[in-house]
């Protein structure tokens, strides 16, 4: 399971509604909507590790 990064909500990656790369790492989402968020603005999402 992963961590839509948007809204918090537990995907998986199966059945996840998108999925996005951004630096070399892929994120799962529950809708498109969310997705379309986070390829709008990666780095309000995005913690710094």
């Amino acid at each position: 399971m992963h961590t839509d990064p948007v809204c918090g909500m537990q995907v998986d990656e199966k059945n996840a509604a998108a999925k996005v790369s951004n630096s070399g790492k892929d994120f799962y989402f529950c809708s498109q909507n969310c997705a379309d968020k986070f390829k709008h603005n990666p780095q309000q999402y995005v913690k710094a590790a």
